[in-house]
C-alpha cells in the first residue's frame, strides 16, 4: 500500500506552520486577545500563539499539524499536505513502519531559585495580590519561582500531599507564557482546603489570589481550585474528597466561554452529587483584571455579549 513520505524538514516546517492565517484561509475568524489569539471551536475556546495551540476545555495543545488533524478531521499526511501544499512529501509503494511510541515524560517539577524576589514583584506590582495572601501559599510550599526562567510556579498536591501538578506562568512583562508543567494531573491542580462548606473556583491561579486579596476576611477558612483551564476535573475531585463541602460558587471569566464553562460544570457538579452551584462572575473580564480596577489600574471589561449576572443575595465574606 502507497504511503506518504515526508522530510524532516517538510515535517518541521508544517508544524511550525501559522495557525491563524491557516483558519482565515479556511474562512475562520479569530479573536486578538493581548499577544495570543482565540478561536472558538466547535468545542470551546483554543489559544493559539504562532503555531502552537492550547484548548482550555480539554486541556490539550500543540502544534499546527495536530491542530488541522484534531479540528479539521485530517489524517497526518493530509494534515501535512493542507499546510504545505498538495506537492509536499513523496508518494512510497511498500510497507510502512509502525510509529514509534513515545514515552510520556515523568512528572518533573522546575529547580527552585533561591529568593522569590521576581514573583513577589510580579504578583504585587503588576497583579496587585495582597502581600500576606502571598506569604501563606509559599509559606505552605504551594508558590515558588523557578531558578532557570523565574516563573511562578503554583503547584498542586494530591491527597497524600505528593506534588503531582504545576501550573507556570511567566513573570516577565515581555511573555504571555502559561501553561501546565507536562504530565501533570489535573484533577490536583493549585487549590487550597479549607474547612467551611463553601468552595470557589476559578480558571487561573492569578484570579483565585486576586479574589482571596479582595475579600480576606476569614479567607482560609473556605476552600479553593484554580482549573489551570475550564475543565471540570480539579472542581469534581474538591468535592469527592472533602465531604465539607455544600456551596459551590463557580467564578469563571466573564466572557462566553466562562459562561459555556460555568454551565457544564454546573452539570457535573449535579450529577456528582447535591450541591447548591452559584455563579459569581466578575465585574470586568476577570478577577484580577477587577482588583486592578479597585487599585485604580487600567482594567479589560468583561465580553460585551456575555450574559453573566452576579446573584445579589450572597455573602462574600462569609
Amino acid at each position: 500500500m502507497p504511503y506518504i513520505n515526508f522530510t524532516e524538514q517538510e515535517k518541521a516546517s508544517a508544524n511550525a506552520s501559522s495557525i491563524v492565517e491557516y483558519l482565515t484561509a479556511h474562512g475562520e475568524s479569530v479573536e486578538k486577545v493581548g499577544r495570543e489569539y482565540v478561536w472558538e471551536a466547535p468545542s470551546g475556546k483554543v489559544s493559539i500563539n504562532g503555531s502552537e495551540w492550547f484548548s482550555q476545555y480539554e486541556l490539550v495543545g500543540g502544534g499546527a499539524v495536530n491542530f488541522v488533524q484534531k479540528f479539521f478531521g485530517l489524517s497526518y499526511p493530509e494534515a501535512v499536505r493542507s499546510l504545505l501544499g498538495s506537492n509536499a512529501g513523496e508518494e512510497v509503494i511498500g510497507e510502512r513502519m509502525p510509529p514509534k511510541i513515545k514515552p510520556k515524560k515523568p512528572f518533573e517539577l522546575p529547580e527552585k531559585h533561591p529568593d522569590m524576589r521576581r514573583v513577589y514583584g510580579y504578583l504585587m506590582h503588576e497583579r496587585m495580590i495582597d502581600r500576606q495572601v502571598i506569604n501563606r501559599f509559599v509559606a505552605d510550599g504551594l508558590i515558588y519561582e523557578d531558578a532557570k526562567y523565574h516563573n511562578a510556579v503554583f503547584i498542586g498536591n494530591d491527597r497524600n500531599g505528593k506534588t503531582v501538578h504545576a501550573h507556570k506562568r511567566a513573570t516577565s512583562a515581555k511573555s504571555d507564557f502559561k501553561g501546565n508543567l507536562e504530565s501533570s494531573i489535573a484533577e490536583y491542580s493549585f487549590h487550597f482546603d479549607g474547612s467551611s462548606e463553601y468552595l470557589f473556583v476559578f480558571e487561573a491561579p492569578i484570579d483565585m489570589l486576586a479574589y482571596i486579596s479582595m475579600h480576606k476576611k476569614g479567607w482560609d477558612s473556605h476552600s479553593y481550585v484554580a482549573l489551570c483551564s475550564t475543565a471540570d476535573r480539579a472542581a469534581l475531585q474538591m468535592l469527592k474528597d472533602n465531604p465539607n463541602l455544600k456551596t459551590v460558587y463557580l467564578c469563571l471569566d466573564n466572557d462566553n466561554a466562562g459562561q459555556i464553562g460555568c454551565e457544564r460544570i454546573s452539570k457535573a457538579i449535579h450529577e456528582l452529587g447535591e450541591y447548591s452551584v452559584w455563579r459569581v462572575p466578575p465585574q470586568n473580564k476577570d478577577w484580577d483584571e477587577d482588583l486592578k480596577a479597585l487599585n485604580g489600574r487600567e482594567a479589560i471589561p468583561a465580553e460585551q455579549n456575555s450574559t453573566a449576572e452576579t446573584p445579589t443575595n450572597i455573602d462574600l465574606t462569609m
